[in-house]
């Protein structure tokens, strides 16, 4: 099968299959922003590390009016720092899921993309995008401390948000309402694919951590290279299912043969 706009619904194996065969035939294209983002990250983090290092030069022999103080600045600091590195990780990381997501749209459709254009098409939209992200991430989370159901539900309704806002270019909460239009009566085969995707996604992690872990400090840049070479794996199936179920919706509307004749 090509990996041409699908113009029938896929199959999840079929679904997969295309996910695969085009990130291998453009790896660095979706490999780079991944590993630019996890890069990032790690830079980051660099500040979190060093005050932690300074819980242990506090002597804790010392009077507790004097402890205390110490302990509660640093802790008060990392909280800070945590906060934002969490909003800037959440911001890239959106940015990063729009680039892979148009990048995957303009091969299937055009067969060619450009990084360049990605990038400034992902940040025009990256106020549609976090806000979409931010609504949907609230409601899973309130969904799954309601028994957990609820919170996979709301997952599977809102799974090509994304997509919908990067290709067919919906605000915010447009998306929300075209991505369940888009899934209706596929929500057991939504869940199939996303739980699909996330057992490759986390059995090829868990394996190469496995792998990894005796290297020790080696180890983690290893786990950074290989994480981005895994993660691009679901915005890309997530771009081929939203094509597939479009092309259902289009395929509903086309009206039936008229009747022979005799």
């Amino acid at each position: 099968m090509s990996e041409s706009k699908p113009t029938r619904e896929l199959s999840i194996e079929e679904n997969i299959s295309l996910t695969l065969r085009l990130y291998l035939n453009n790896f660095g294209t979706f490999f780079i922003p991944y590993l630019m983002f996890n890069i990032i990250s790690a830079l980051l983090s660099l500040p979190i590390l060093t005050y932690i290092q300074e819980i242990t030069k506090i002597d804790f022999t010392s009077p507790p009016e004097v402890v205390w103080p110490k302990l509660l600045n640093i802790l008060l600091t990392l909280m800070a720092l945590a906060f934002i590195i969490a909003i800037l990780s959440w911001i890239i990381g959106t940015v990063v899921s729009g680039i892979l997501i148009k990048s995957a749209s303009d091969i299937i459709e055009k067969g060619k993309t450009s990084l360049s254009d990605s990038f400034k098409f992902a940040v025009s939209k990256l106020p549609s995008l976090l806000v979409a992200s931010l609504i949907v991430g609230i409601l899973t989370m309130l969904g799954l401390l309601l028994l957990i159901i609820p919170g996979i539900i709301v997952s599977i309704m809102f799974y090509l948000v994304i997509p919908v806002i990067v290709i067919e270019g919906k605000g915010a909460l447009e998306s929300l309402t075209r991505s369940r239009e888009l899934v209706s009566n596929r929500w057991l085969k939504t869940f199939a694919l996303s739980l699909i995707i996330g057992l490759i996604i986390g059995a090829l992690a868990f394996v190469v951590n496995l792998i990894l872990a005796p290297f020790g400090m080696y180890s983690a840049l290893a786990s950074t290279i290989i994480s981005s070479v895994i993660a691009p794996i679901s915005p890309i199936a997530s771009t081929f299912y939203y094509y597939s179920m479009h092309a259902k919706e289009e395929n509903r509307r086309i009206p039936p043969p008229p009747p022979p004749p005799f």
